[in-house]
């Protein structure tokens, strides 16, 4: 949740400009006593009535000094504004929470409470406030639900006073804005056994050797209840004490996540298109393997990844994975179609070493891009491909079942490489697709002779 701090009520014009302002927010029973006191005073005036001329004051002054109190009072209403939750994956609701303060000596009069949302959140709420005594406060709420991602600005909000004879109406605007993040759909994974991953020493674990060669092995000294096995007798003899080899060090598995982003490759627009089921898979997997302890990053084919990521990511099972997980919804929920029209810069991200396991959501390849991907593949221990037909999303019924043929020559090139390919159909469900992905690589692996899963 956050929440604004108090922010009072402010006028955008000066002294002289306000109280011009207040005196065109008159109501109809201002003007009316303002017009009858006039009259009042002229009839007094031709009639020698001194008497008709008090009540003509009176009647008078009475909006005017209305006005100038209500004008005067403008900075005592205080307003802020928390949203529970601040962040919302799309299609779930977030509440408003709106309290206004009487911060002034005096009651306020009958408040209307008016906060302005973008139209993609609904209609704009409007509420109307009794009377708030000297020191008191109200409290209202309302809910926003968006069905595309974003990051949208709630406010500012604003308050219409009006004084305790409705003489005047004044329009105030709070300065603060607050910000909802729509999130991808996150949709839960089964954990299955991709390569990449450790197999006997614990999720998003592998072991390595610590160093290549015995000559550059790093001994420590013997503790109790070490294996006599481990003891190293040159380093024993050299240091003069028993000394063990150091054998092996635990070493975090990493995992890809690419996400094509190119215009060229998807068509179709809106909640239920190719680009956003892949937005969401891309989620999806990222808190999946975070949640397994992967250290894990975010590819587009920009090149660009998540503000604040390291060289090799973001560590999971670890007390930042909240963290690293809400910074890659937020860069998630912004992601756009992008101008490009390859993925070589993905790819030169991924050059430098082994990825460990890579996962890709893309839309339509030409035979360039599927060549760059054949390349990408070599620098990975697994690579998994989630192929979009964008045209066939188009002319698939929702729901359609079966994967399709996501391209066909260009899904052959991307096996003959080494990739597990799943062509993904219109409204399929991305644990069915999980589950496909890790049978059609467990019989990869079993035709090639085997391959460890790690």
């Amino acid at each position: 949740m956050t929440t604004a701090g108090p922010v009072r009520a402010e006028d955008d014009h000066g002294d002289r400009g306000g109280l011009r302002t207040a005196l065109a927010g008159l109501t109809t029973r201002g003007r009316s006593f303002l017009a009858a006191g006039a009259a009042a005073a002229v009839c007094a005036y031709v009639l020698g009535q001194s008497d008709l001329l008090r009540v003509g004051l009176l009647l008078a002054v009475l909006p005017l000094v209305c006005a100038s109190v209500l004008h005067r009072t403008r900075h005592r209403v205080a307003g802020s504004r928390r949203l529970s939750p601040s962040r919302v994956p799309a299609g779930s609701e977030s509440r408003v929470h709106l309290r206004m303060d009487n911060v002034s000596p005096i009651p306020t009069g009958l408040l209307m409470l008016q906060d302005r949302v973008p139209y993609v959140l609904g209609p704009r709420p409007r509420f109307v406030l009794d009377r708030v005594e000297a020191g008191g406060r109200r409290e209202v709420s309302y809910r926003v639900r968006s069905d595309l991602r974003g990051r949208y600005p709630l406010g500012p909000l604003q308050l219409r006073l009006s004084d305790p004879f409705g003489m005047c109406e004044l329009t105030r605007s709070f300065s603060t804005y607050d910000t909802l993040t729509v999130i991808p759909r996150v949709e839960p994974l089964p954990p299955v056994r991709l390569s990449g991953e450790a197999g006997g020493h614990g999720d998003g674990r592998q072991r390595s050797l610590a160093l290549a060669g015995e000559d550059d092995l790093i001994p420590r000294g013997y503790r109790y209840g070490d294996d006599l096995r481990r003891v190293h007798w040159r380093s024993t003899a050299r240091y003069g004490e028993l000394m063990v080899r150091r054998e092996e060090q635990p070493q975090r598995a990493r995992c890809s996540v690419l996400l094509d982003t190119r215009a060229i490759a998807y068509d179709g627009a809106g909640p239920d298109s190719a680009f956003e089921w892949a937005v969401s898979g891309a989620a999806s997997v990222l808190t999946h393997m975070l949640e397994r302890g992967f250290s894990v990053r975010l590819l587009t084919d920009t090149g660009t990844s998540v503000p604040g990521e390291g060289s090799d990511g973001f560590a999971g099972a670890s007390q930042g994975t909240a963290d690293a997980v809400g910074l890659m919804m937020d860069t998630l929920a912004v992601v756009d179609h992008s101008d490009g029209e390859g993925l070589s810069r993905a790819y030169d991200m991924v050059r430098g070493g082994n990825e460990g396991l890579l996962v890709a959501f893309l839309g339509d390849l030409d035979e360039e891009q599927a060549a760059v991907l054949a390349r990408m593949r070599q620098r990975s221990r697994s690579a998994v491909a989630f192929l979009l037909d964008s045209g066939a999303w188009l002319r698939e019924p929702s729901g359609a079942s079966g994967p399709s043929e996501g391209g066909g020559e260009r899904s052959r090139m991307l096996r003959e490489a080494g990739w597990t390919v799943v062509g993904v159909p219109r409204g399929a469900s991305l644990e069915e697709q999980w589950r496909l992905a890790d049978r059609e690589r467990s019989g990869l692996a079993a035709a090639s002779g085997g391959e460890g899963t790690g």
